[in-house]
């Protein structure tokens, strides 16, 4: 290992030093708390006695915990009991962050909104990420799901007339990560006022912000947006083509300069030369008749070939892949964009890390996920909860 590397090995992650505590479900508030605990925040997960019924979904919602809880240190408190609701206040008043995605009042009828601990803890940020924010909808419930078909962005991703939803918690995962923008904001604030803040970010918003260029498209051209599988595209050639084998390969090309590249790798003088052809706008007018050529071209090479001679001219391109075929992908093993992780039922895995590097390092490398409950009596003992008041406390069932 070089010095270099030894001294950025040594150095602390950008937010060592930080406690966030989050009440938080699903997938939203987890993601919050995903990010910063990967860039090194100490993050303790407060849920209900027997766990966050997150760990128990089944179907689609098999994998939330596994992916959004790693390395967060799990405290399990009675909310409902007089002395677990206390010691809650004491671990949120002793954050720098609280993060919650609990419904609109919960966490206020509880005393653990923001104003009630701002009073106990002036320097704390409390992000709360919703469905929406403050205006006449901020008291309904919201899903990522709820938010996509109410945004317009599964009237974007579906065929006219049969709106979908994107094929993962996109607006979810999306929202936590503007949660952690205003938070990382309201650090630095709080460098220069000593204060915190209250930070919110919300499914519906972010949906909308997400299909904002298309609104703008609207603006500019006057035409409504059409859903993306019957979108007039920009580009001539912006398709997915299959090859001999039946398999599929995207192609894109998007300027004249990658144009007159794909007609020389692929032995296309004659259409090169073709002056119907020669700019972008006469390509995208002529799509018609010069697709049909295109993916004649494509049907008669394998996958690997049309794969191998794309990826020599330098054109955009994607063999259509499966999410499981990223546990494999040669990209994400050599580059470590996957990191060992332990199940909570001691499976070994691999998952995706922050896509983020430092200095050219992942501010992580993998990592475990808590067992119900494993780290309350050393979160506890932080507080200065001595082992037989916590004893006393678990049998009474106000924590476990």
């Amino acid at each position: 290992m070089s010095t270099q590397a030894t001294k950025d090995a040594d150095r602390p992650a950008p937010l060592a030093g930080l406690r966030v505590v989050e009440f938080t479900h699903m997938v939203m508030g987890p993601a919050v708390g995903a990010i910063l605990v990967e860039l090194g925040a100490e993050v303790i997960k407060v849920e209900p006695i027997g766990g966050d019924a997150t760990r128990q979904l089944l179907g689609s919602g098999a994998g939330y915990f596994s992916m959004y809880n790693r390395n967060k240190k799990s405290v399990c408190l009675n909310l409902k009991d007089p002395r677990g609701l206390e010691l809650a206040k004491q671990l949120a008043a002793s954050a720098d962050i609280v993060v919650e995605n609990f419904r609109a009042g919960t966490m206020d009828k509880l005393g653990l909104g923001h104003e009630a601990l701002a009073v106990l803890n002036p320097r704390l940020i409390y992000c709360s990420e919703k469905g929406f924010l403050s205006g006449p909808y901020e008291h309904r419930t919201a899903l990522d799901e709820v938010a996509q078909m109410m945004g317009g962005l599964a009237y974007m991703t579906g065929p006219p007339g049969r709106p979908l939803r994107a094929g993962t918690s996109v607006i979810d995962v999306t929202g936590g990560m503007f949660g952690v923008i205003g938070v990382l904001a309201a650090l630095e604030e709080r460098h220069r006022t000593g204060r915190g803040r209250k930070v919110a970010s919300s499914l519906f918003e972010t949906t909308v912000y997400l299909v904002g260029q298309h609104m703008a498209q609207k603006a500019v051209t006057g035409q409504a947006a059409k859903p993306m599988p019957v979108r007039i595209s920009a580009w001539a050639i912006y398709d997915v083509f299959e090859t001999a084998d039946g398999e599929q390969v995207f192609v894109g090309v998007v300027s004249d300069s990658l144009w007159e590249k794909f007609c020389a790798a692929f032995e296309l003088a004659e259409l090169g030369a073709d002056p119907r052809y020669k700019t972008n706008s006469q390509r995208v007018q002529a799509r018609d008749t010069l697709l049909p050529r295109v993916r004649e071209l494509f049907k008669g090479y394998s996958k690997a070939a049309l794969v191998a001679k794309l990826e020599r001219t330098g054109l955009p391109f994607a063999p259509i892949g499966k999410p499981e075929d990223m546990f494999d992908d040669p990209h994400l093993l050599a580059s470590g964009g996957l990191g060992d992780v332990t199940l909570a039922n001691g499976t070994q895995t691999q998952l995706p890390l922050l896509p983020v590097e430092l200095d050219g390092q992942r501010p992580t490398q993998g990592g475990s996920l808590p067992a119900v409950g494993a780290h309350t009596r050393e979160v506890l003992r932080s507080l200065g909860v001595a082992d037989a008041e916590f004893e006393a406390l678990a049998a009474g069932k106000a924590i476990q």
